[in-house]
């Protein structure tokens, strides 16, 4: 019965391990970061821009076609 404890212990810690680098992986941040930080301005901004960059292309490309 302690080895089945252990076991269990040892999957529940691996798995918020896991995941805690998995959403950073996912969000191209460095793995010991916290992944629930709130993000700065900067990156705020940064997605924004690439956002609306690739609707721009999108925009364009579908006028092109027409």
């Amino acid at each position: 019965m302690k080895k089945f404890k252990f076991l269990l212990l040892g999957v529940v810690i691996g798995l918020a391990v896991g995941l805690w680098f998995g959403v950073n992986i996912g969000r191209n941040k460095p793995i010991f970061s916290n992944p629930f930080a709130a993000k700065s301005i900067k990156e705020k901004a940064k997605e924004t821009a690439s956002d609306v960059l690739d609707e721009t292309k999108r925009a364009l490309r579908k006028s092109l076609e027409e």
